[in-house]
């Protein structure tokens, strides 16, 4: 008998659930899937030429993500953000990034805060393109965290960053918060910039206390 070790397979690169996940999810955040809206499993399976089985393990990730959510007997729907839910994730979001930026402002090397300082400065040139001021306000943000390095709180916000874009009623999408929010950044980057931790976190939360008012005024 042989010695020789038995070679496994090799593993697929992802598997297919995963890979339909993928795709659910960037039809969702692309509201090609509406929040509210059920989700036609039969449907979807003819158009991506699979079976049920990885479609609702695919499901349960998104599940898992809160960006679907299942009813018994019903089956999946795209979540929708209630008015709670949005409250308590911008308080979570206010909580997180104030005290990343004070983190920042701290202890940041020169190199990182002028990494900060060029991205706003890309922010600035997106008025008055609402999708292009949200892509880039929210590189902004994550960068900050990046720079701050908790990982934990990456996740976290990347999480609750993701469900936000089911909000139907996106601060960003009430009259004159593009300019309101800029404005805020400026006051935030300068804050970051002198190193001011204190005010860098007081204006970061003043800045998701904004966003949460506009948002009740755009509903």
């Amino acid at each position: 008998m042989s010695d020789a070790p038995t070679v496994a397979a090799p593993l697929a690169a992802t598997a297919l659930y995963e890979q339909v996940a993928d795709r659910l999810r960037l039809r969702i955040l692309a509201r090609e899937l509406e929040p509210g809206a059920w989700i036609d499993e039969l449907k979807l399976c003819g158009e991506l030429g699979i079976s049920r089985t990885p479609l609702r393990e695919a499901l349960k990730v998104l599940a898992s993500e809160g960006l679907v959510t299942m009813k018994l007997r019903r089956g999946a729907y795209v979540t929708e953000m209630s008015e709670r839910d949005v409250r308590e994730a911008y308080q979570l979001l206010s909580l997180l990034e104030s005290d990343a930026a004070a983190q920042v402002a701290a202890r940041a090397s020169d190199a990182e805060l002028e990494e900060l300082v060029q991205l706003h400065a890309a922010l600035e040139t997106t008025l008055p393109d609402r999708d292009a001021f949200f892509a880039a306000n929210e590189q902004f943000h994550l960068r900050i965290l990046q720079i701050e390095g908790n990982r934990w709180r990456q996740q976290i916000v990347n999480d609750l960053r993701r469900l936000m874009k089911l909000n139907r009623h996106h601060s960003l999408f009430r009259e004159g918060r593009l300019a309101e929010s800029l404005g805020e950044h400026q006051e935030l980057m300068l804050a970051l910039r002198t190193r001011n931790a204190e005010a860098s976190a007081q204006l970061m939360r003043r800045h998701f206390e904004n966003g949460l008012a506009a948002t009740a005024e755009a509903r």
